[in-house]
């Protein structure tokens, strides 16, 4: 129960960041958003693991959790780009998608064999995640749109692995891996930003925006390794991943989006998946 909590909370949080990210980027850009939130979000862990005095681990953990933060970060740039270059309606459920699956197949060979119905649990929250992300306009004839899959794909492997690493990472450390994770991605980031000739220049009424971003993507990945501790990489990277709901329902209350059919009926499938996931 432990575990689905924090999955949920992660899910939770990580959906308030893409809502604050979103409106931040609104303003200054999506990669300066990003850049900077990944700044910030590294200041803030550095003091914190400062204070506690966390032991600082073997250089084994701070390699794996780099390479899974520059996972992660790259997946974002990936979905990012294939935004601009496709249809968003494609590219957000199948990155979605993808991410939560890779730890499932990943889980299913490390783990033991979940229960039947946690498999049932987990079709209906691969559905969920796959019709929340879907936008007003939806996906018509996903087979039209093939060409628009590679970047979507190759962002869902990114941050399927950065599930799976990160996990493998913080079985028993929390601050330092989480820290190395988000130094692994902001050099990616960095050197994005160089190579594209991007301006570093944000502007004034967006700092906020940007900074509760940050800290709320600390948040969710706190949440999702928190929930990988508690119990199965799988079941935490699937309702981990059902972030999608949250940042909906967000703009649902703030900008007053209407919430489409199917994105109603994605939501009653994940209510049903938690319910199948406690059983």
């Amino acid at each position: 129960m432990l575990s689905i909590f924090f999955g949920l909370t992660s899910a939770a949080v990580w959906g308030a960041g893409d809502f604050t990210g979103g409106m931040a980027s609104r303003k200054t850009g999506v990669y300066r958003t990003v850049v900077y939130a990944e700044i910030i979000g590294v200041s803030v862990l550095l003091i914190v693991a400062l204070i506690v005095r966390q032991p600082i681990p073997a250089w084994n953990i701070w390699v794996l959790s780099m390479i899974a933060g520059a996972f992660g970060t790259t997946g974002l740039l990936l979905l990012y780009y294939s935004m601009t270059k496709g249809m968003m309606s494609i590219a957000a459920p199948v990155s979605a998608l993808l991410a939560a699956l890779l730890p499932v197949i990943i889980g299913l060979f490390t783990e033991s064999l979940p229960t039947l119905l946690t498999f049932v649990g987990f079709a209906f929250a691969l559905a969920a995640i796959w019709l929340i992300s879907q936008g007003k306009d939806g996906v018509k004839n996903i087979f039209s749109h093939i060409a628009d899959l590679r970047l979507p794909l190759l962002a869902g492997i990114g941050f399927g692995f950065y599930f799976v690493l990160i996990h493998a990472a913080t079985r028993t450390d929390l601050l330092w891996p989480m820290t190395a994770s988000r130094l692994g991605g902001m050099i990616i980031l960095v050197l994005f930003m160089i190579f594209r000739r991007e301006t570093w220049k944000v502007e004034g009424n967006a700092w906020s925006m940007i900074a509760l971003n940050g800290i709320l993507d600390i948040g969710g990945n706190l949440f999702f390794i928190l929930a990988g501790q508690a119990g199965r990489l799988d079941i935490s990277a699937v309702l981990s991943s059902l972030y999608p709901g949250s940042t909906v329902i967000l703009a649902w209350i703030f900008l007053k989006e209407r919430l489409t059919h199917t994105q109603w009926i994605g939501i009653a499938a994940a209510m049903i998946a938690i319910i199948l996931f406690t059983l």
